[in-house]
Parts: C-alpha cells; structure tokens; sequence
C-alpha cells in the first residue's frame, strides 16, 4: 500500500462505500453459486458483481490499497468473461470468488484496525486468471443469431443475447412486444412503466429497447419501445398485459450466423437495462454511527432531565402549589420525548435481512470443508432491529449455523439411508413480536440432539426436557465433538448463544429437538437496549426496573390463592456455602401452578410490612414464574447503562438506570434470575 495518501481524511467514508458493496457482491455470488449448481445462468446478478467489484477496485485506488485493487481486478477479469458466457460458472470458478472476496473483506478489516494490509496472495490471483484456460468458465453460443431487426439486436449486450439463447436452447419461449406510446394511452394509464409492470407479472424482462419511428397517427410522438421477454405465458396473455392486439407480439426465433467478435461489457452499464426495471432513486445519506450513539445519549439525558421534572413537580404538588399547568405541559413534553426516541431509533435500525447476507456464504464455506451439501432459507421479511443488537446477535447466529452443519446435518449416504435428501436444510426465520423484540429462530433438518450422549459428557442425569437439555448444552466447555474441527469441537458454541442472547441482550434462548427429523434454537431479543420500555417497582424500599418485554402479568398478591409448598430450590452440594434456599409458594392461576417467590429473599432484603402486594409473572421456556415485590411505581422509557465491569457483572442484573433521583437503580434480567432461583445459585 502506498505512504503518500493521507488515508484518515478518506478512510471513514471509503470504508462505509465498500462495506455496502461487499454485502451486494456476497449476495450476488450467493445467487450465482445456487444457478451454477441447478446448471442455469444468471447474467443479472454477473452484472451486478461486476459493478461492485470495479466499484471496490476504483475506491480501493483512490486511498492507496494495492492490495484490494489487485484483487478485485483479478475477480473483475473473471467476471468479464463470465458476463461473456451468459452468466453460467463452474463451481471451481465460484469456489475460488469465494476465496477472493473473503480476501478482500480481510484487507478492508485490517484497513479499519489500522493495520499493515497483507499482499495479495500470488497463489489466487494466477488461479483467477488460469480459469478460462482451465475450464472454469463455460463457452459462450456465439454463432447464433436472434431473430430481430439489426437495430435492436444491436442494442443487446452479449449476456443479453445469450440470456436470450441459452433460453431458446432450453425450450423456453422468447417475445418481442412492441409498444407506441400515445396521448389516448397515456389517458388510459397505459404508458411504457406501466405496460412493463404488467408484462413483467407474466415474464421475465430481458431488455427495453426504445426506437425512433416517423410520425403518424399510430405513433404521434415518432417513439416505439420493444419490450424482449422470456415467459411461457400464451400469446394473448401477453398482448392483453400490454393492451395490444395479439399481432404486436411477436415470437423470437434462432438461426445460425458467423461468430461474431466479443464485446466487452461497460462497467457503467445501467442497473435498469439488465432486465428491463429501471433501479428507483435511493435518496441516502450515510451516517456515522458514532453520530447515531451521540445522537441517543442526548436522547438519554433528555429521559433523565424528564425523570427529574416528574420529581420536582410532585415535590410542588405535595406542597400544595397549583401545577396542573405544568402538568400538562409536562405531558406534551413526554409525547414529543417519546416521538424523537422513536426517529432516532428508526435511524438506527438496520434490516435483519441485511444482517444475515453473509449467512449463505457462511454455509457454503462449511458445507465445502465438512463435504456436507447443506442448503440454507432465510425468511426475514421486514424485521429491522437497533445495529448495536445486530452486531451482538450476529456471532450468536454464525455459532448456531456452525453447529447445525458440523454436529446435525447427517453425512449424504447416511441421509439417503434414512429415506432423507442428499442436501441438508438450515432454516433461519425472525419476525417482530409487539413493537419491542425480535423472535429469530435456526432450525436444521439433521439427526437431532442425543440426550444420553450430552449427558454422559456432562456427567449429569439425562434431562427430561428440551429446557434440562439446553442447560447441559450451554455448560461452558462442553462438546459432543471426540476431535475439534476447525469449525467445532471447542465447547463454545450455545455457551456464547446463551451469554450473548440472554446475558447480554436480556433476552430468552429456547431449544427444540426431535431425534431424526432436526433441531430449533429460538432466540428472543429486544430491539433496542440502550432505551428501553420498563415496569418500576419497590422491594424493601429498594427501587428495581425490569424491561417490559419479559412480564407476562401483573397481579395483586393479596388475592392469590396461596398454597404453601416445599422451597423448589435447594443450596447445591457443591456449594454449602450458599444461603437458604427462597421460600417458594404455589399459586393458582387459570388452571396452571405458578411457583412465587419473594424478590427480597433473593437478595436477602428485609422484609417490610406493607399494604397491597403485587406478584410480577414472567415465562420462562414457556412456563410461569412469579416473583413477589412490595408496589408497583408505574411504566416509563428508562435509559439502561450496561455494567461493563466483569468483575461487577451479577447473573440477572443487565445494568442501572436514573429514575431521577441521581441515584443508580438496578435493571433486573427475571427470565435469568428465575432460573438461578430454581437452581440455587442466586446468592
């Protein structure tokens, strides 16, 4: 890399650029390694990778990063000629792209650290360029020519044209609709946009050629768009699409011509001729993130100052002082507060979609080096969740993903064996769930999880249920692997799942498996935890929040109907050191037993004689638990300062608020300390 450019003043804003286009170029190879491997092409998204790398090639030269451009050059080469063939590869050629853009990303990290930028490995760049020669890329079908008029057939770049061919070889039908535009149309709704939506719902456009034609009363503008089509469609399907009579469709047919020279493809080819759609203006500004946190920590004071205003006013209230003014005020204020939290948070949120681009990639890596074919759906709809979450949840999810291939997903002859397909499945599905958590699940179509066999390298009983197996497999250390892979094997992997979805992000990690048919972890995270929904309430005059998200119920202790029962928990034998276990109680509620326990047992409060108690109810792997707590203060937007400190880090405690008074309150995590209650080890 080159000393004479000054890289700080660039290096943000080439970063954020080529970023964006690595996410697009893993995408599009994605989509190009599932057609190579069904034996189709695909000449859009060739296209599409080509533009991202010359794009990274073009950056990466502007702040000196030999390194990335001569990698991004050799990748770009390939891609010419792929563009070339039609958009069809041999799964070498895409193994070794693969290989070159995880070079790159490595480059771009090392750029981001701030450290030396490796060279590029000379072993790749001569494979690259060795696969024409080599058979990584398949020939093109020159020598047959489409039958169109020379000036459209003209206008076709060479992946058009053997998109188009490739298609006739295979018994698909070509059509070219010609469409005049018109005023008498144009008062109907039927202008080129429009036909070419209602085409493109029957067929796959291929390109959109407009003509110029003289005037007269069929074409009083003198203009004619030619719309190529692949589509299977009948005839006159496609001519009342257009709303044209059935003779303006026209079918495409070959013939054999000369071979004609090739063409290189323009790097500034349009994103809207490749099919036909023009790409729609994205009006983008590209923010720092340092700017979003400094953004939200004002935001946080503003929820602080508000807590504090609450105070104050009551304070007048109880003096006798007329502040129903102020009130009002007050709550106005309180509206737009939470108005402003909700823009800055939308600024914040990053497509779930886009946090999982990398995932296919992932799977494939593993499904080449374990000799596994593992094929992978993913199902994010529209779920966005705060990138702070996003890049703590990502780890958790490849950990997941690295399982299910190297621990689930059976060997092809022993799937095949078991009247299973060859190929694995993987399935990665998330929705929203209310306005504040995220449920994403991975789910695998393997062998399931031995219970025996996790309990005999744990050393425990054999669990009875999902929830008994999911303790034993999050048990730092342990792994039902004889040898460690490069993938595997380490005892690490729902051991950092559990800590990341529920220690750090307060959320709930659940397991479902069933021997021979396949396993789903679920994680359940919040969308944001930095400002957070939460309930306020008083234990032995210690105030406590606790995120909306986990209670499931509040109800008025007093009217439970109590039934005194021995303590589910008891001090482990292991431990004698520990206190006596809580006193736990059952209670009855719709048709269901619900353990109670004192919070101030668990944290060995004193009790105080109080009037109403409340009981807060939470789910825990779908069963109830309660915890008993002195009053409820209400529900408020409180602002969670996580306790980075380790050795200050308590199991169930996630942070501290200001609720106004200036003085820290603990953020409780029930969903953990519920289970460190049924265990024992809360104290």
């Amino acid at each position: 890399m080159t000393g004479s450019v000054d890289l700080k003043e660039f290096l943000a804003g080439y970063l954020a650029e080529v970023e964006e286009h690595l996410g697009a170029a893993g995408t599009h190879l994605v989509a190009i390694d599932t057609a190579s491997r069904q034996g189709e092409p695909q000449p859009r998204a060739t296209r599409e990778l080509f533009r991202s790398l010359h794009t990274i090639k073009g950056l990466s030269a502007m702040v000196g990063a030999e390194p990335i451009v001569d990698l991004a050059h050799a990748m770009e080469t390939v891609m010419r000629e792929a563009d070339r063939s039609g958009g069809t590869f041999a799964p070498r050629a895409v193994d070794l792209l693969l290989q070159g853009l995880r070079g790159i990303e490595q480059r771009v990290r090392a750029l981001a650290e701030d450290k030396p930028v490796p060279a590029a490995p000379v072993e790749l760049i001569d494979a690259l360029g060795l696969l024409p020669q080599a058979g990584g890329l398949p020939a093109t079908t020159q020598g047959i020519q489409l039958d169109l008029l020379p000036e459209v057939a003209e206008k076709l770049a060479p992946a058009e044209r053997e998109q188009l061919v490739r298609a006739l070889n295979h018994g698909r039908h070509a059509w070219r609709i010609d469409f005049v535009p018109s005023p008498d149309k144009a008062a109907r709704g039927l202008h080129i946009s429009a036909v070419r939506e209602r085409v493109g719902a029957l067929a796959e456009i291929v390109k959109v050629v407009p003509r110029s034609v003289p005037r007269d009363e069929q074409a009083p503008g003198g203009l004619l768009f030619v719309l190529l089509v692949l589509s299977d469609a009948p005839q006159d399907q496609l001519a009342q699409a257009a709303a044209l009579p059935v003779e303006a469709v026209v079918p495409i047919t070959t013939m054999a011509a000369p071979a004609a020279p090739p063409v290189d493809l323009p790097p500034e080819v349009a994103a809207g001729d490749a099919g036909g759609r023009e790409s729609p203006a994205r009006r983008v500004v590209r923010v720092d993130v340092a700017r979003l946190d400094e953004a939200l920590d004002r935001l946080s004071a503003l929820v602080v100052t508000r807590f504090r205003l609450d105070r104050a006013i009551a304070a007048l209230a109880a003096q006798g002082v007329d502040v129903r003014r102020v009130t009002e005020i007050l709550q106005g204020h309180a509206r737009q507060l939470r108005d402003l939290r909700g823009s800055i948070m939308r600024a914040r949120m990053v497509s779930v979609a886009d946090l999982l681009e990398r995932a296919p990639l992932i799977v494939r890596g593993l499904a080449r080096s374990t000799g596994k074919p593992v094929h992978l759906d993913v199902d994010a709809g529209r779920a966005e969740l705060d990138k702070a979450v996003g890049e703590r949840l990502f780890p958790a999810i490849v950990h997941l993903i690295r399982n299910a291939v190297d621990h689930a997903i059976e060997p092809p002859e022993e799937r095949r064996r078991l009247g299973k397909p060859a190929e694995g499945m993987i399935r990665i599905t998330c929705h929203e769930r209310g306005h504040n958590q995220l449920e994403l699940s991975v789910s695998d179509d393997g062998r399931g999880i031995d219970r025996e066999r996790v309990a005999a390298r744990a050393g425990r009983p054999v669990p009875a249920s999902d929830e008994g197996l999911l303790e034993l497999l999050a048990l730092p250390g342990l792994t039902t692997l004889d040898q460690a892979t490069t993938t595997s094997g380490r005892g690490l992997g729902v051991d950092i799942v559990r800590r990341i979805t529920v220690e750090e992000l307060g959320g709930e990690l659940m397991l479902r498996t069933e021997r021979g048919r396949g396993t789903t972890f679920t994680l359940r995270v919040p969308l944001s935890i930095t400002i957070v929904d939460a309930f306020s309430f008083v234990c032995s005059e210690q105030p406590f929040v606790t995120p909306v998200t986990a209670v499931d119920e509040i109800l008025d202790a007093e009217e439970l109907r109590l039934v005194r029962g021995p303590a589910l928990a008891r001090p482990r034998a292991e431990a004698p050191q520990q206190p006596r276990a809580a006193e736990v109680q059952l209670f009855e509620r719709r048709g269901e037993a619900v353990p109670l326990v004192s919070l101030a047992e668990v944290f060995a409060l004193p009790r105080l004689e109080v009037g109403r108690r409340k009981a807060i109810v939470i789910r825990r792997h779908g069963q109830p638990f309660a915890f008993l707590v002195d009053r409820i203060l209400g529900q408020q937007e409180v602002v969670v300062r996580p306790i980075e400190d380790p050795l200050a880090r308590v199991p169930g405690i996630t942070g501290s608020t200001d609720l106004g008074d200036g003085r820290p309150t603990l953020v409780l995590d029930l969903l953990t300390l519920s289970g460190r209650v049924s265990t024992g080890a809360y104290a």
